[in-house]
């Protein structure tokens, strides 16, 4: 059945007429939706506000003092919606089990929209914990362009994790790590090598290390950015913070072996044409921004283009630890190699859980 539900407040004065249709294949979640959707629509409440939380407090209300609930809807997976109006203002909230929530707001005023929001959502976050966390952006194409959500992640500094690292490649890891503004000399940093070798891990680190000057964002759609020029122009572009002073941003692509191979011209189109562009063509200039690559790749089968001098601020080789490190690392000769082994696999030994055999498939990345 198809039926019109009208908006409990609607005003015949509005400018834009708006009926809502529902049937068998909507559900409460989408009628509430579409009920704080109308007062905007009709130019009843022309104004709206909109905010994205995380870690919300269980006991956080969500919601002025004052209003009146008119719909409340819950389904299996833990989302739960409401719907509150109150004298002149439309109240809409999402809450999720991951703790996230949504909550907007339509009013009559550009006042009202943002007193109600800052009411509603005063207090409602947790803090973000001070050790061991830092708070980087993520990015992804949506059905309406670029999306940049922030969250807190574990990142634990350089000088306690360093040992993870081979000797080998420390005093250049050393070097990245202590770079500030003055001293960027290049847009692009490159680290390569096996997987489990600690990367990942790697760029947290670097993330925290830098957090006073750097905001740090990972795009997680990589192989859509360089297809995409809106959505790069969007993420070029950034997410300017209430700060007074700018910072630079970093771009992490994780896993890009083939927009950088030798053959990424001929298999990824104009992907490393525009990569290179944003690390020292026009599209980046004007704006602080540096990108992070890491790739299993050697990097003899990289592109000359990626790695002609000038281009990198650092181009770093994460292996293996050696025997003799890894040994020192695990406190234990027991399961090491002779040919040594990388981080994932000693975190593994550690745990007591066995090695895979030489030549295992690990294309899912033992990342670390």
């Amino acid at each position: 059945m198809i039926r019109e539900v009208p908006f409990p407040s609607r005003d015949p004065s509005g400018e834009l007429p708006m009926n809502i249709w529902v049937d068998d294949a909507d559900s409460a979640i989408d009628v509430i939706d579409a009920l704080a959707l109308s007062p905007f629509a009709t130019g009843v409440q022309p104004c709206s506000r909109l905010a994205n939380l995380e870690r919300v407090r269980p006991d956080a209300p969500l919601r002025p003092a004052e209003g009146r609930l008119l719909r409340i809807a819950q389904v299996e997976d833990g989302t739960e919606s409401r719907l509150i109006c109150g004298e002149g203002w439309t109240l809409r909230v999402v809450r999720h089990r991951n703790r996230t929530a949504t909550v907007s707001v339509t009013a009559v005023s550009e006042e009202l929209a943002t007193s109600v929001l800052k009411e509603s959502i005063d207090g409602a976050e947790e803090p973000v914990p001070d050790t061991d966390h830092i708070d980087m952006g993520f990015w992804w194409r949506g059905a309406h362009g670029g999306t940049r959500s922030q969250k807190p992640i574990t990142a634990q500094p350089w000088d306690e994790i360093g040992r993870n690292y081979p000797g080998r490649a420390r005093p250049a890891l050393d070097r990245l790590m202590a770079v500030k503004p003055a001293e960027v000399s290049g847009r692009l940093i490159l680290l390569h090598g096996p997987p489990g070798t600690g990367k990942t891990t790697l760029l947290r680190a670097l993330a925290k290390q830098w957090h006073d000057w750097c905001q740090v964002d990972c795009v997680l759609d990589p192989e859509r950015l360089f297809n995409d020029p809106g959505y790069l122009m969007e993420v070029a572009v950034g997410y300017d913070t209430d700060d007074e002073t700018q910072r630079w941003r970093l771009l992490v692509l994780e896993d890009c072996d083939e927009l950088i191979s030798a053959g990424a011209k001929a298999q990824a189109g104009q992907g490393l044409s525009r990569l290179l562009n944003l690390t020292d063509g026009l599209l980046g200039q004007g704006r602080d921004v540096l990108v992070a690559i890491t790739t299993n790749e050697d990097l003899t089968r990289l592109h000359p283009a990626v790695v002609r001098p000038g281009r990198c601020l650092a181009q770093v080789e994460i292996g293996p630890l050696t025997r003799d490190e890894a040994v020192a690392w695990l406190g234990s000769t027991q399961g090491v190699s002779p040919s040594g082994a990388t981080l994932a696999e000693l975190y593994a030994l550690r745990a007591g859980r066995e090695i895979p055999p030489s030549g295992a498939d690990d294309s899912t990345g033992l990342y670390l």
